[in-house]
């Protein structure tokens, strides 16, 4: 049986108007387990099979990216919550450590006493445009495979 694939990927993720909202240009490139959750699964797919060189445009749905936005995940919250915050301020995230998992939640906007908080992923609900460059493939190591993730 043949071992997942560890691949190296340069990316342009970009909104649907083509403008660039995050890229691995000019820094660390993306390395990801092929069949883990370390990277989207509709990059995944898109490299699956593919070799070192190859450059690709992807259009990734929400899906197969970080899913639809889920309204059950804005909740409005008691201003109580954060003390010790000096300035609260919208777009603020933080880490709650309520319940199974721990999730992060964005500030969304404020209401008097109440504070209206998104634990979605901030591209959630979103179809992502990408450029993809593979740089890297190679064979994933036993202790990789354990680890379900790259070692570097």
């Amino acid at each position: 049986m043949q071992k997942p694939a560890v691949y190296t990927v340069h990316y342009r993720l970009k909104n649907k108007l083509g403008e660039i909202i995050d890229t691995s240009e000019g820094a660390e490139p993306l390395h990801f387990l092929m069949g883990t959750d370390g990277v989207i699964k509709g990059i995944q797919e898109a490299v699956r099979n593919r070799g070192v060189g190859d450059c690709l445009e992807v259009t990734v749905p929400p899906e197969m990216a970080y899913g639809e936005h889920n309204p059950d995940l804005v909740r409005k919250v008691p201003r109580s919550a954060f003390d010790g915050v000096e300035d609260l301020k919208i777009g603020m995230k933080f880490q709650t450590n309520t319940g199974a998992d721990a999730q992060i939640v964005q500030v969304m906007g404020m209401d008097g006493n109440l504070v209206r908080v998104d634990a979605n992923h901030p591209l959630a609900g979103f179809t992502l445009y990408f450029d993809l460059e593979i740089i890297g493939k190679r064979e994933a190591t036993d202790e990789e495979i354990a680890e379900g993730r790259p070692l570097y």
